[in-house]
């Protein structure tokens, strides 16, 4: 028999923290802690394995049912409980949990096991009839939602028009009366708007909420979570069913969620909020405004509330203790969920917390400073692309600034745009190229689309740990929370602050790291690299093996490649130089010219240009190695399309009109990727190869006379045979040799492999090349039959349908196109001992490709000057993974 689910209590604990696959983040963590002997309530874990088989029929097998009824008569056992009655009832929580964190974006269910005849015999127990009318009320509002699919508004604005009527402002003012009526009013809203009677049996509503949280899965909320953040469709989540302890039963009873590093900074201090008398998801809704744990969690908001040191210091200390115990034992910065009830600490939940690049950093290099972790557990702490958030502007402080309002500042950065009210505007916008900042009351788990499409989030409400701020920071997104000055009205699209009134469109920037909100837009500043990112770095560079070179074509991109610790151009499109305004004249000339000694003329007129280019990018990368890719595209991609254009030709080469737009005519390719580039214009007119070599050689001969050290690598595109390569090898070779003369320098000659042709004769090509590169996008475009500027109007669905795990243009297709390079590679070095290779396309700053690059033993990878931190970020965790 299959083992479907797993306990976990003080008396019987089945999993660990390395189970995450199977029983999800949460469980693997419940099971460990009560492993460690910590206060954790018990109850079963049910696996992301039961998941996908109910998936498959959208029922539970026998083997399930029979494993889930035997682990809960272990936690009525452990808790001396009883499930569906009794004089002391047994609820449970029902939380979701997949193999990685993704807050808010599935469901969950508290109390649940309240009935009419429950609900009485716990206020008996607990003496305490308005506690537990407040938590029956809770359970049917959740399970309305979550199970039944009933609209949360529906039942939350019943709860809202009972405060006014009775003019309180919380529901901690309503009494068990209320809730009684709130109760009967509820289940004739929920009969109203579905037809179904709220079920009464305990089992039928746990079930049905495995099923639900099963389901939520596969919300839309969910799937667009895991599209941002590369999480496969076919895991499954597993289900968590875990007795309830109460934070809401009065006074001496409260909820949390802690920190036990901030998470917005990385510095060491002990950071959360709490609520009194209140249930887990009061927290993270951002409906009532939490206190601090202690004095070094406050802020504007929560300054003049009692911290929980000072109102419950037994329950404080314990946590502290627990705390210092949890991030030793996962050596790694938590967030912590906990509830005290009755003055008794319970911990719901630990996992490594989430956190802001800037604060990732810190904390890594602060761990292996205290001696929690090894340089290696440190380098693998953060992901790669994690860095991203590091390189990019942050606001002038010399700039004006009219800060109309400060919030609490929920995650750094900089981030300016228009306002809008709703998530589907701000997705629809961003798709439009308008920069936009979402502004809400407070964000939702439905918002996930608008928060990821928008530069930044404000919220009028919540604090730190609430949904915005939690969901903004793993995002990278700057987020001002809880800024109580801004009244929003979402429904007439309008934002107050003081006696000012702003409308949707109107520019803001905010300020996540300060929770300034300005009026209009500020001017930003590049990124400053901090000695905590130069220490990580050189940990990454002191383990790392693949060298990491820059796509760059001008000496200002080489340059920022360069501060950015890339040790050479992998690939310098020279056909990028070719577009300014004073040159493109000469090279459509060059296009119209009717012989070789016309090309020849028009390419003349280019030369000092180039030379001048190359020159520039020698100097930037004095002593590094630059890979030069011949022109590649085909010519009608410099030709003009406006009319003014092909008048300022014909006028520039002298012809008519006529001639120019029948020779644009003539030039149009069916399919360009596939036509006449690359190799076959050099075949074709070797002039032009000819002259681009000449203008490499000079510049670096002259470069050498001013003392720059230069080491370029010629490569030559698009080559399906060996015969192309030999030939233009012997033409660019015989040309380098005129123009040096007597002159020595060093230099490399060799081709990019993108087509399949080239890769499976490579050992053929390889006898005429100092060097392979790969240029993984086109093979990708050619292996596929994909072109990468179409398949995205229907690679989302073979993503979401898993005919593909990912986009092959973003991380490399390692079976198909990755097998290509492998045998590319062996084939190239049994035939050519002293070739050098590497990858130049999109794929070399992607952590999944880099892996694959390290493993097959390529010699570096090349990617754009900004993600070159990330690439040798990778590249270390690729030793340390693949030992």
């Amino acid at each position: 028999m299959s083992k479907w689910v797993y306990s976990f209590s003080k008396e019987k604990t089945e999993g660990n923290k390395d189970m995450k696959n199977l029983l999800g983040g949460k469980g693997a963590n419940l099971a460990e802690m009560s492993s460690l002997g910590l206060p954790v309530p018990p109850g079963f874990t049910v696996t992301t394995e039961a998941c996908i088989d109910y998936q498959k029929t959208k029922s539970f097998n026998d083997d399930i049912k029979k494993q889930v009824e035997e682990a809960l008569k272990l936690v009525e056992s452990s808790t001396g409980k009883t499930f569906g009655g009794g004089d002391n009832p047994l609820l449970f929580s029902v939380r979701s949990g997949a193999r990685v964190s993704m807050p808010g974006m599935m469901d969950t269910v508290l109390n649940l096991g309240l009935n009419d005849e429950t609900v009485e015999a716990l206020s008996k127990k607990s003496d305490n009839e308005r506690f537990a009318w407040d938590s029956y009320r809770r359970f049917i509002q959740m399970y309305a939602n979550v199970v039944m699919g009933m609209s949360h508004s529906l039942l939350e604005s019943t709860l809202e028009d009972l405060k006014e009527a009775k003019g309180v402002d919380s529901d901690t003012k309503l009494d068990a009366k209320d809730f009684k009526n709130l109760v009967k009013v509820y289940k004739q809203i929920i009969a109203q708007e579905t037809g179904k009677k709220f079920p009464t049996d305990p089992m039928e509503q746990l079930w049905l909420a495995i099923e639900a949280v099963f389901g939520s899965w596969d919300n839309p909320r969910a799937i667009k979570y895991r599209q941002l953040n590369g999480i496969p469709g076919d895991w499954g989540t597993a289900v968590n069913v875990q007795a309830m302890v109460f934070g809401n039963m009065g006074d001496d009873c409260a909820t949390g969620v802690c920190f036990t590093r901030d998470p917005s900074n990385g510095e060491k201090k002990f950071f959360g909020e709490y609520l009194v008398n209140a249930q887990g998801e009061d927290v993270v809704a951002g409906i009532r405004t939490p206190a601090p744990i202690n004095e070094c969690s406050k802020n504007d908001s929560n300054r003049s509330e009692k911290t929980l040191e000072e109102y419950m210091p037994k329950a404080f200390a314990e946590l502290t203790d627990l705390y210092q115990q949890l991030e030793k034992h996962y050596k790694d910065m938590q967030d912590i969920e906990f509830t005290i009830e009755a003055n008794k600490l319970y911990l719901l939940q630990t996992r490594n917390g989430k956190r802001t690049a800037a604060a990732a950093l810190k904390i890594a290099v602060n761990l292996e400073e205290e001696g929690i972790v090894t340089k290696e557990e440190a380098l693998m702490q953060i992901d790669p692309e994690a860095l991203n958030q590091l390189l990019h502007p942050r606001l002038d402080p010399d700039a004006t600034k009219n800060i109309i309002a400060k919030g609490l500042p929920a995650s750094p950065g900089a981030g300016a745009g228009k306002i809008v009210f709703h998530s589907d505007d701000a997705t629809s916008m961003h798709e439009n190229g308008v920069k936009v900042i979402l502004v809400r009351q407070e964000t939702s788990p439905e918002d996930i689309a608008g928060m990821a499409a928008a530069q930044a989030i404000l919220t009028a409400r919540g604090g730190m740990t609430s949904h915005a701020a939690v969901v903004a920071r793993g995002m990278g997104k700057p987020c001002v929370a809880g800024c109580s000055e801004i009244l929003v009205d979402s429904k007439n699209r309008t934002m107050i602050v003081g006696d000012k009134k702003y409308v949707e469109g109107d520019f803001i920037t905010l300020d996540g790291g300060t929770g300034e909100v300005i009026e209009g837009e500020v001017p930003t500043l590049d990124a400053e690299i901090n000695a905590d990112f130069a220490k990580f770095m050189a940990w990454a560079d002191e383990i790392r093996t693949l060298r990491v070179r820059t796509n760059a074509d001008n000496p200002e991109d080489s340059e920022t490649a360069v501060k950015f610790g890339a040790e050479g151009i992998g690939l310098c499109r020279t056909e990028h130089m070719f577009f300014e305004p004073e040159r493109i004249l000469a090279v459509r000339e060059m296009i119209f010219a009717d012989s070789t000694s016309h090309r020849e003329k028009a390419l003349k007129k280019l030369l000092p240009y180039q030379k001048e280019d190359f020159k520039g990018i020698f100097k930037a990368l004095d002593g590094k190695p630059v890979n030069i890719r011949l022109l590649d595209p085909p010519l009608h991609e410099f030709l003009p399309h406006e009319l003014e254009d092909k008048k300022e030709l014909a006028e520039y080469i002298d012809v008519e009109l006529k001639t120019i737009e029948e020779g644009c005519e003539r030039l149009h390719e069916f399919n360009p990727m596939l036509g006449h580039r690359g190799c076959r214009l050099g075949i074709t007119y070797p002039e032009i190869y000819t002259m681009q070599v000449t203008a490499i050689t000079q510049a670096a001969l002259e470069s050498i006379d001013e003392g720059v050290d230069v080491r370029p690598e010629i490569m030559i595109p698009l080559v399906a045979t060996a015969k192309e390569l030999s030939i233009l090898r012997e033409i660019l070779v015989a040309t380098i040799e005129q123009v040096r003369g007597d002159k020595e320098f060093n230099y490399k000659l060799g081709t990019m492999i993108e087509l399949p042709r080239a890769a499976i004769t490579a050992a053929d090509i390889a006898t005429h090349a100092d060097f392979f590169s790969f240029g993984t996008n086109d093979l990708t475009q050619t292996t596929f039959g994909l072109s990468r500027d179409d398949a995205g109007r229907f690679l989302t669905e073979y993503i979401s349908k898993s005919v593909l795990p990912s986009d092959p243009f973003v991380s490399l297709d390692q079976e198909g196109v990755g097998y290509l390079v492998k045998f590319a590679t062996e084939q190239g070095r049994n035939a050519n001992k002293e070739i050098h290779v590497g990858i130049c396309g999109e794929h070399g700053g992607e952590p999944k490709s880099i892996d694959f690059c390290h493993r097959i033993g390529l010699d570096y990878v090349s990617c754009s000057p900004y993600r070159v931190p990330i690439a040798r970020l990778a590249a270390a965790q690729a030793v340390i993974r693949n030992k």
